[in-house]
This record gives structure tokens, sequence and C-alpha cells, in this order.
């Protein structure tokens, strides 16, 4: 793994929200974890384990605890009399469970406080986004398994 990949990971950590990550191949095994402030990222053959860097995370949001779940976000930000649901993470944005299965939400939708919305894959980690808001889903806007950016908007509700 080449050092651009490795910061490329590091910086899809902190604006992901993951505390940690681990992937082994045959060929190394890479730990990222991170402790507060700092991120260790150690890349290592199978046999021992060798320093590469430890690089200081600088993020502008909280971290979120990892659960089970992922909400939507957390303030979601209003505009008028609608509230625009926007990603916590850099993923796959998926509208169903499953290709056969039908979207969890459509246009003209009422949704609760909790209800999931869609599905964000990460690092093949599927995490389903709730509403933040009970409401009616305005615009959906993110197409189908396309990838999406931390804080992007991917629906527009309306509060109720």
């Amino acid at each position: 793994m080449k050092a651009k990949e490795i910061q490329d990971l590091i910086d899809f950590i902190a604006k992901s929200g993951l505390d940690e990550v681990n992937i082994e191949t045959e060929a190394f095994k890479l730990n990222v974890k991170r402790s507060g402030s700092l991120t260790k990222v150690v890349e290592a053959a199978p046999q021992a384990f060798v320093p590469v860097a430890a690089t200081p995370v600088q993020t502008a949001v909280p971290v979120p605890t990892p659960a089970a779940t992922t909400p939507a976000t957390e303030k979601p930000a209003a505009s008028g009399n609608t509230v625009t649901v926007r990603s916590p993470m850099i993923g796959t944005f998926y509208r169903s469970a499953n290709p056969d299965s039908p979207a969890f939400v459509e246009v003209g939708d009422e949704v609760k406080k909790g209800q999931v919305l869609c599905i964000i894959e990460a690092m093949k980690l599927f995490n389903e986004i709730e509403s933040e808001v009970s409401g009616r889903i305005v615009k959906i806007l993110v197409d189908n398994a396309i990838p999406i950016e931390y804080d992007q908007p991917l629906f527009v509700v309306e509060p109720n």
C-alpha cells in the first residue's frame, strides 16, 4: 500500500467517524486506530509490525459514537419549512436494502423520526441512515447506487 493510499484512508476515517479500521491481505496488514485527535497507522508484513506514520487528524465535526445504526445528521439543516438530511459519511448510497426490495422511501411518503431513509455502504459496512424529524419526503437528491461525499444533501423533508 502506497503512502498516498494510507493518507486517503486516514482522511476517510477522520470524516466518517470510524475509530478503527483493520485491513489484512497476503502481502500486508494495516491497522488504523483513532485515539482522541491522533491517528496511528501501522503497516506490516504478516510477521511483524513496522510503524509507518502518526498523523494528527483535524476534524471540524464531533465524532459520533459507533452504534448499530447511524443517524442521518447530528443537526438537520433547515431551510424555510424544510429540513435537509445530509450524509454523515463518505460511501455508496442505496435507496433499498437489496436490488429486489422496494425503496425505503419515495417522494410524498410520510416518515417518522428514526425511520430508515437509506443505506450508505462504507468499506463493506452498511449503515442505516434514519430520519431526524417526522414529516413528508419532498425531494430525493441522490440517485441509487452512486458514491456520495460527507455532508452531501440526500433528502429534503417537510416536517409536520
